[in-house]
């Protein structure tokens, strides 16, 4: 077969293996005349070790990244360790996920020689076919040989049926991705704004096929991600329970009696509004989990409005009452030190925490991060006052509460400063109070 034309090298890290396993398993169904091998770097060292073999033979070498965006710094400085260690004329580094298409300039000044803007499986594919050279390819920002940023516009949205899951060839297992876009556009969340703000579904039969191939590997718990379980099925704010029991029972069905399916628990959380009886009942009798994960994000009715979750702060306590009738442990995502929030928002959600605490939830605390690609971007990092820090602590000691909220602070510093380094065009960091009523 001779030596391979392109290699790809995966920076593979625990954090980003799901959307590292869907690329590839696009790429194993994917017939092409370029002769190319797959390697995984798993530390800095080993990832250099690999572009220094590969370059010595491969007529290119493609190196893959994906990060969150409150990873990018770490990594830029990550990059620039490999780079020192491993460094070729024919090695190019490609930065792939959210932050890389929210930020793409950015991305190119941090390092990467290329960043993949929108969905990757399309891209992939196409830069497999061309031997790694992004010229005229959708979905790519690079620079040309006078340093001007080219832009190829996004590629197209394809249907999730199109695409495996997870990789069979290279035996890389992950949480079923089962919808992708959102229509619940959520001023924080990336999601909508890198995938749409509408639902697309993996088929029941896909999912399925998916299942099945688990078993045969002796694989046995099922998992999937969502950006909200019961919406699986349905293209509006509603839920669609015919369609959620469908799927839940042709999973059980397929993962056998050995097996065991997990919906609305971690990775995929449930909106407050879609908990009803009727739907944890389905939970119960298909799935294994004693949890889910319901997302409030607020206490304050002001605040969730002005984040336009669609929701208020009795949906949250309805959700919560009747998951722990109906015998389920709820964890509840909050979000501390919102824009616009003001003290009296930050005590309702207090109140609101130690409420659900008394009824059994845990909550999971966040402090909010201006992320790139949101209309919140440009908003001023979360501020959590001492005051609340100590309330929150208290929570925690006495179990109720658990995150990484500290360390999110840090975080949304800094990409509040790389957010002020490269401005939009008309924006403004200034972001006016919530307005009441």
């Amino acid at each position: 077969m001779g030596a391979p034309e392109l290699v790809l090298v995966l920076r593979y890290r625990k954090a980003v293996t799901y959307g590292l396993h869907v690329l590839l398993g696009a790429l194993e169904q994917h017939e092409t005349s370029t002769r190319y091998e797959v390697r995984f770097g798993e530390t800095p060292e080993a990832t250099a070790a690999h572009i220094r073999a590969a370059s010595a033979s491969a007529a290119r070498v493609l190196v893959l990244w994906s990060f969150y965006s409150p990873d990018a710094e770490a990594l830029a400085r990550e990059l620039a360790q490999i780079r020192a260690l491993a460094d070729a004329p024919n090695v190019a580094h490609l930065a792939g996920g959210v932050h890389a298409t929210a930020e793409p300039v950015q991305t190119l000044d941090a390092g990467w020689d290329i960043a993949a803007v929108g969905e990757g499986e399309p891209t992939l594919l196409s830069l497999v076919d061309a031997v790694g050279d992004p010229t005229g390819i959708p979905g790519l920002a690079y620079r040309d040989a006078t340093g001007a940023v080219v832009r190829t516009g996004r590629p197209q949205r394809r249907p999730l049926d199109e695409f495996r899951g997870f990789s069979l060839r290279w035996d890389r297992f992950n949480a079923l991705e089962i919808t992708r876009g959102c229509v619940f556009s959520c001023r924080f969340c990336q999601t909508p704004f890198m995938f749409s703000a509408r639902f697309r579904h993996r088929s029941v039969a896909n999912v399925r096929w998916h299942v099945d191939e688990m078993r045969r590997r002796g694989l046995r718990d099922v998992r999937f991600i969502t950006p909200t379980a019961l919406s699986y099925g349905s293209q509006t704010d509603e839920p669609n329970l015919d369609a959620v029991e469908e799927l839940l029972a042709s999973c059980k069905e397929g993962i056998g009696p050995d097996g065991r399916v997990f919906f609305g628990s971690f990775p995929s959380e449930i909106r407050p509004e879609h908990v009803s009886r009727e739907a944890l009942r389905l939970v119960r009798k298909h799935c294994a989990n004693n949890n889910i994960i319901v997302g409030a994000q607020s206490g304050s009715d002001r605040v969730l409005d002005a984040a336009k979750r669609g929701h208020g702060v009795e949906e949250v306590k309805r959700a919560v009452r009747l998951g722990v009738e109906e015998g389920f442990r709820i964890n509840v995502d909050m979000i501390f030190g919102m824009p616009g929030e003001n003290q009296d928002d930050v005590d309702a959600s207090l109140r609101l925490a130690r409420e659900l605490a008394d009824l059994g939830a845990r909550i999971h605390a966040h402090t909010f991060m201006p992320l790139p690609g949101t209309p919140w971007r440009d908003a001023p990092p979360g501020d959590v006052a001492p005051e609340t820090i100590s309330e929150v602590d208290r929570l925690s000691q006495r179990g109720a509460l658990y995150g990484h909220w500290q360390k999110q602070r840090d975080h949304a510093a800094r990409l509040a400063a790389a957010a002020e380094a490269y401005p939009r065009p008309g924006r403004s960091r200034t972001i006016l109070p919530v307005a009441d009523g």
